[in-house]
């Protein structure tokens, strides 16, 4: 008999839940809700409820043979007390999910950070199958990582490590979201790339993406990748800066970490093939050599249900 877990991936712009066959990693069904510019603790949690409740309906499954709910949230997260402590991008401080989850649902809720849950999901079903040292590195809203050493999550002494977006590429540079300066996210995300494009075309530069700011003033991975295709200067310059930072954060993790693989998504690798691409030519020549000609690269195989399968695996990694 299956057994099922639900996996909830809180991100910066949308919340994804699936139920999850635990023993094949296979998503039975999944909601997403668009969180836009909902922000703040009790919106997100009544989103959150919401997504919940309405792939449970989906995917035909009694609650009753849900043995678990797992939440992966783009933040620093207290997972011993299932608390989110801090997440910015969501306006999210000290929510305790575990409760708040608990109260509604009635199932045992682990808690981790979404970086985690999804190397989590390619550990077990993805990429990462049948290797013991990688890193799984997301650029998207944001820039974050898991670390995976001797076939396990490393978190950490204090159970932070992976913060790969914030390693400092710029000392005394861009404020980061984190309050720091010169942070990798501050360069290399895609809020980065938009702010540096919003900046050029107030300054008057002509760009094919003025056109999407008439509705929204988030420039969407998909609007990149049209604006890079169609050869927009301005999209591309902004690009090919937060290539040379991403590259070079990522040479350095190879250069330290000297890890079999690298897994490299999220967002802005998912929708244009043009920053993977560039990415990848650029961390193999920045990285010191052996290293460099030992690393794999490679995209994540579960695509965005690498965190939602972690998340319903959160249980083994706490239990």
């Amino acid at each position: 008999m299956s057994e099922y877990s639900i996996g909830v991936d809180l991100g910066s712009t949308r919340i994804l839940a699936g139920v999850i066959d635990n023993a094949t990693g296979r998503v039975i069904d999944f909601s997403k809700k668009l969180t836009k510019d909902e922000r703040g603790k009790d919106i997100i949690m009544q989103r959150t409820i919401e997504t919940i409740e309405k792939v449970v309906c989906m995917a035909q499954i009694p609650l009753s043979e849900i043995t678990s709910i797992g939440v992966g949230a783009a933040g620093q997260v207290d997972r011993k007390n299932g608390i989110i402590l801090s997440a910015p991008n969501l306006g999210c401080y000290d929510v305790d999910v575990r409760n708040i989850l608990y109260t509604r649902f009635k199932k045992p809720v682990f808690l981790g950070n979404d970086k985690e849950t999804a190397t989590l999901g390619e550990l077990n079903f993805g990429a990462g199958v049948g290797y013991d040292n990688f890193v799984c590195i997301f650029a998207g809203t944001g820039i974050g990582s898991g670390v995976v050493h001797d076939g396990k999550m490393y978190r950490g002494f204090t159970g932070t490590a992976g913060e790969i977006g914030h390693i400092v590429v710029d000392s005394g540079g861009r404020q980061c979201s984190c309050g720091a300066n010169g942070c990798l996210e501050a360069y290399a995300s895609r809020s980065a790339i938009e702010k540096k494009i919003l900046a050029d075309i107030k300054r008057g530069q002509d760009s094919v993406i003025s056109k999407y700011l008439v509705d929204s003033s988030r420039i969407h991975s998909m609007y990149i990748k049209e604006a890079i295709d169609l050869g927009d200067n301005v999209v591309i310059n902004a690009v090919n800066e937060a290539i040379e930072y991403l590259s070079s954060g990522i040479a350095t993790v190879v250069n330290f970490f000297n890890p079999q693989l690298i897994i490299l998504g999220g967002s802005l690798i998912a929708n244009v093939d043009y920053i993977y691409e560039k990415t990848v030519i650029q961390i193999k020549t920045k990285a010191l050599p052996t290293p460099s000609n030992s690393v794999k690269i490679t995209k994540p195989a579960l695509g965005e249900f690498a965190g939602i399968i972690g998340a319903a695996l959160l249980k083994n990694e706490y239990s």
